[in-house]
């Protein structure tokens, strides 16, 4: 490796760049963690190399480029579904966001650059630094927290890995320890010499990241039983109205009571229902638009599932002004079986260019348009809220997207026996999906609660509230899952403190570097 980045220093933005490039392959559907890691050391050694703030900044900003366009590749892929844009305009809209997104590795970059002098303190301030950075691109212009550093720390299916740390750390820290346990590779290529002390620090991170996978919670069923579907129903025809009654034979097929099944929740997906549920809007919303009565509509819906099920279901609600709808509402209905909407949630944190078009006063006349279809942009609701559904307990609802933003996914002040996360993947290729569900264990993890996930076209899962995932529907393949809802834990010190956690962790580890710096040079 020594021998590598010497070669490599006469060209370290460019192998800034393949670095960054090599570390995304720690994430999901990969999970090459080793080759994380070893990234991540080779960065801090050209990032202390630099000389000058300006060109550690840089190194930082090219490993994010790298990093950036490789983990969102599956960016591309939806614009593969958007007729009235060129798909390769999605390659140029991974590149753009990751041009962004950059900016917060190289902060990282210059939190290490400045205790460079010490080994020691350069590790801490490097580590503290991502934290901090990580924490801020989640909320920075509406945030874009996909794939934190700390994801690739989880273990299979069965395992929550390193991040059963979660609890105690935070998301943002994890990722924090991360950037620590590369470091320790880089000190150990760094000290050049074959010793006692080189070995342990090779092996320190292994041991970190595989020992805690032979760690395999029990399963801890509760008494809430539930029905989760996963239609696949493919992107292609989700939005045909040709298909539309095909689609709700789909769902009714794989929802009917079993033999001797007494009340059940049952969860059906973002999108799952193309018909307005609600009723007072202008007649020709409902006739010119799916044609369907929403009194019709919910009555057979509750036929599907039976008399004893609560139905929790991705629709859409619309906002009515002067006759006309101006916007949209990407939620949840709860309806039960007696065809009665028992309450509702709407989607706080959308999808920029994919929910509502940002700038669109400039943007419309060049031809750009959001992903989703339809000509009105979808409105935010008002955050996390937990819905009381009587003795089906009390549902965290967050659609799609928003499950991957810690310590915004649970309304504190009334917290929820679970969380519903209804998705749409079916516009993310082979890499979204299983980086979706990572992430969604993450926050089961993190706030000691069971994620419900019920997806279009998979990867649809039951987490429970340890980030085991306890069932799961594969990719591109329909079926139901009948069980349990894992039971709650108490809730956790992340639960109670939220992203002040993290926080903490990073202002610790700054104060440690400062500490070390002032140490005679490492």
């Amino acid at each position: 490796m020594r021998r590598w980045l010497d070669l490599a220093f006469g060209h370290p933005r460019k192998a800034a760049l393949a670095l960054g490039a090599l570390a995304a392959t720690g994430f999901a559907p990969l999970g090459f963690w080793p080759l994380t890691l070893l990234a991540l050391a080779g960065l801090i050694a050209l990032v202390r190399a630099a000389p000058h703030w300006k060109q550690a900044a840089l190194i930082g900003w090219c490993f994010g480029v790298g990093h950036f366009t490789i983990g969102n590749n599956w960016i591309a892929t939806a614009f593969t579904y958007q007729a009235n844009m060129p798909a390769w305009l999605g390659w140029v809209a991974v590149v753009l966001l990751s041009l962004y997104l950059a900016v917060y590795p190289a902060l990282a970059a210059l939190a290490g650059w400045w205790a460079r002098r010490n080994a020691l303190a350069m590790a801490l301030a490097f580590a503290g630094g991502w934290i901090v950075s990580e924490w801020l691109r989640a909320w920075v212009f509406t945030g874009f927290a996909w794939n934190p550093l700390g994801v690739a720390a989880l273990g299979p299916f069965e395992r929550p890995g390193l991040a059963l740390l979660l609890p105690w750390l935070g998301t943002y820290a994890l990722s924090g320890l991360i950037v620590l346990l590369a470091a320790c590779w880089w000190a150990a290529a760094a000290r050049g010499k074959r010793d006692g002390a080189g070995a342990l620090l090779i092996v320190v991170p292994l041991a970190a990241l595989l020992l805690p996978q032979l760690v395999s919670p029990p399963d801890r069923p509760g008494q809430q039983a539930y029905t989760l579907v996963q239609p696949d129903i493919r992107q292609e025809v989700l939005n045909d109205p040709a298909w539309f009654e095909w689609q709700f034979q789909r769902y009714a097929a794989l929802s009917r009571p079993a033999l001797q099944q007494g009340q059940r929740l049952v969860l059906w997906p973002e999108s799952g229902v193309p018909d307005y549920l609600r009723e007072g809007y202008p007649e020709r919303y409902y006739l010119d638009t799916y044609g369907a009565d929403p009194v019709l509509a919910r009555q057979r819906i509750a036929r599907a599932i039976g008399p004893e099920a609560m139905l929790l279901t991705g629709t859409v609600d619309l906002e009515i002004a002067n006759g006309r709808a101006v916007g949209a509402r990407n939620a949840v209905t709860a309806l039960d079986g007696s065809a009665t909407i028992r309450g509702g949630y709407a989607k706080a944190h959308l999808v920029p260019y994919g929910e509502y078009l940002a700038l669109r006063w400039l943007l419309e006349p060049l031809g750009v348009e959001r992903l989703v279809p339809g000509g009105i942009d979808f409105w935010p609701g008002p955050g996390p809220r937990s819905l009381g559904l009587g003795q089906f307990g009390k549902a965290g609802v967050q659609i799609c997207y928003e499950i991957i933003f810690s310590g915004q996914v649970v309304d504190s002040t009334d917290r929820p026996d679970y969380l519903f996360n209804p998705s749409n993947d079916g516009w993310f290729g082979a890499w979204g999906p299983p980086q979706h569900l990572a992430q969604a264990r993450l926050r089961a993890i993190e706030e000691g609660l069971p994620v419900l996930r019920s997806t279009t076209t998979g990867i649809s899962a039951v987490i429970d509230a340890r980030g085991v995932v306890r069932a799961h529907v594969p990719r591109h393949q329909a079926g139901r899952l009948d069980g349990q809802v894992p039971q709650a834990l108490p809730p956790t010190p992340f639960a109670n403190l939220g992203n002040l956690l993290p926080l903490g962790w990073a202002i610790a580890l700054l104060v440690a570097a400062l500490v070390a710096s002032r140490r005679r040079a490492g």
